[in-house]
């Protein structure tokens, strides 16, 4: 699903990210964690088409994100940590406009909508304006407006930043169902006791550099995530 082979990226002389290799499959929630500046968003940015890199290959589900962004944004749905919404319109007319781009049908659009803001308890608000969204309402929003055209890699960066406990554990259960139903989860986050709760692979990001990957199960062994990222990562 994703697959990303010898990834560098500089910042004038600052290498961001050096010489990145990991593989994400169909039904994996992968973790990616690290220290603020460790490389993960640049990382997650590149992966999405935003941010050109100057060495490697990222590809989703097969295809190039250099050679073939489009067909690449088709597969990915991405949520920053603190998405940037059209705030003069209402929720539900976003969520139209982005499966307008995505020509989805109205009917499939209807029972996606319906199901995800139901869940998330967002179902009253569609027709607010987004400026008068607190926090979590827009990270609700963007979580809709992300499953919305049925992506096959869902990319999440800080994803339960801003969302009260209810919907963290909802947004959990939907990650956890997409994985199941053949998509993949990457995502970043700081909360090391959720990404050992939710994940089966993990990566852990230094500098620039990954330090370690694999199976969570391996990684942790008899230990927490918590221990062995402080002990991975205790001098920097």
């Amino acid at each position: 699903m994703l697959l990303i082979k010898n990834f560098t990226k500089t910042y004038g002389d600052k290498v961001a990210v050096k010489d990145l290799s990991l593989e994400v499959e169909a039904g994996d929630m992968f973790g990616f964690i690290g220290h603020n500046g460790a490389g993960k968003t640049t990382t997650i940015k590149a992966m999405v088409g935003i941010l050109p890199f100057d060495q490697g290959e990222i590809y989703i589900d097969g295809h190039s994100i250099k050679d073939e962004p489009m067909m690449c944004k088709r597969l990915i749905a991405y949520i920053p940590d603190n998405p940037t919404l059209y705030e003069h319109i209402t929720g539900i007319q976003y969520l139209n406009f982005v499966a307008d781009i995505y020509e989805i049908s109205v009917a499939e659009r209807e029972r996606l909508v319906s199901k995800y803001s139901n869940a998330l308890g967002l179902t009253k608000e569609l027709n607010d304006p987004i400026s008068s969204y607190s926090h979590g309402m827009k990270q609700k929003l963007a979580v809709i407006s992300a499953l919305i055209h049925k992506p096959k890699l869902l990319v999440l960066d800080e994803p339960f930043v801003g969302l009260d406990p209810k919907a963290t554990h909802t947004f959990k259960m939907i990650m956890k169902e997409f994985c199941e139903e053949g998509g993949a989860v990457f995502f970043s986050t700081h909360i090391l006791e959720v990404a050992q709760k939710i994940c089966n692979k993990v990566g852990i990001i230094r500098k620039g550099e990954l330090i370690a990957f694999g199976e969570m199960d391996q990684i942790t062994e008899n230990s927490s995530l918590e221990d062995v990222f402080l002990e991975l990562t205790d001098n920097e």
